[in-house]
């Protein structure tokens, strides 16, 4: 007689099992996930991590899934997987721009910096990045958990490195790669690189935090390719705007000294085996509209760094959003591939939404 249990064995199984794992995914934050539900790439599943504030921007992070409603294309979707999102892993990629228009905030950046990673990452759950960009776009920090890691990284933000690489003109750094002359921003390139080379690779929830002042003179790919690869990534991109009237012109280079991946992070320049940079971008763009269209695009928040929104508050702020989101899974009713637009809102008076616009179906 054989001793393999039948399919009718494991689903009456599964059946009894059914009750006790129940309490356990509530408090777990899920709800109403229908026990099919796949989330991979061969199912046409599409999840949405949104934020939603009142109307004097404070967070709202009470509301269940009947609150939320999704059109996709201008379609009612039915939304079948809801949870908050405040306990789930999160990977944190921070982009710096060291460009010669920027040196003047690094220190800023850097000092602020340390203590965001203290407060947001979780060294048993969460995972972050580090990328610095001029000229060149450079991992100064793989992927880790380790916030020791994390500061050794945020060390290479200083501003005596810059100063020798502008002084100097292209000295080597520990990573083996030659730093350039002149100046450039490639802003787009290391918006692409985060996105394709490490945000696409994770699963759960991905956001980046942008420092720059928005102008890029120094991409090989275009603002809108950059956008499309965050999409894709599913990827939040919060921007942080510093801008220094005071940045003469020409752009000098920002400071080298980051390793990169392999020899050579791709959309690295000078010497390096990515992107060569000196690209420059038919005429030039507003940088606040460039920072602000990223964001919304992507469902992260513009902010800028003024007299009255220290770069200190602005953490506290994209903090207390990665800690109280919510996620919204639908199974779209289009088939085929191509770009679809999304709009997502909620019930309540003055409540705002904060999500990505539309996702590129497979």
């Amino acid at each position: 007689m054989s001793c393999i249990p039948s399919r009718r064995d494991l689903l009456r199984a599964a059946a009894a099992l059914a009750p006790a794992l129940t309490p356990a995914r509530r408090l777990l934050g899920w709800q109403d996930a229908p026990p099919d539900a796949k989330y991979s790439s061969d199912v046409n599943v599409v999840n949405v991590l949104a934020s939603v504030h009142d109307k004097d921007g404070r967070v709202v992070s009470t509301l269940d899934k009947d609150d939320f409603s999704i059109e996709e294309d201008g379609r009612a979707q039915a939304i079948r997987y809801f949870a908050r999102q405040s306990d789930l892993p999160l990977t944190l990629g921070l982009l710096v721009d060291t460009s010669g228009s920027e040196s003047r905030n690094i220190e800023a950046e850097r000092r602020a910096s340390y203590k965001f990673f203290d407060q947001v990452v979780r060294e048993d759950k969460d995972k972050a990045f580090l990328i610095h960009f001029d000229r060149e776009v450079e991992l100064l920090q793989d992927l880790t958990s380790s916030k020791t890691q994390l500061d050794k990284g945020l060390d290479g933000l200083t501003g005596d490195q810059l100063t020798r690489r502008n002084s100097g003109g292209g000295g080597q750094g520990p990573g083996g790669g030659y730093g350039r002359g002149g100046g450039g921003t490639a802003l787009y390139d290391a918006i692409l690189l985060a996105s394709d080379e490490l945000m696409k690779k994770q699963e759960g929830r991905k956001a980046v935090v942008l420092f720059s002042d928005g102008e890029d003179n120094g991409s090989k790919v275009t603002l809108s390719r950059a956008i499309e690869s965050a999409q894709r990534a599913n990827t939040l991109v919060y921007s942080v705007r510093f801008y220094d009237r005071n940045a003469g012109a020409p752009v000098s280079p920002g400071f080298g000294g980051g390793r990169r991946r392999g020899g050579g992070f791709p959309g690295g320049g000078g010497g390096g085996n990515g992107y060569p940079g000196g690209y420059p971008n038919a005429g030039r763009a507003d940088g606040k509209k460039v920072l602000q269209q990223i964001s919304s695009e992507t469902g992260g928040e513009y902010f800028e760094v003024s007299g009255g929104m220290t770069l200190e508050k602005i953490y506290a702020r994209i903090q207390d959003e990665l800690r109280n989101q919510y996620s919204l899974g639908y199974t779209s009713d289009q088939t085929g591939a191509g770009y679809r637009k999304i709009k997502v809102t909620a019930k309540g008076k003055n409540l705002t939404v904060q999500a990505r616009e539309g996702y590129y179906a497979r």
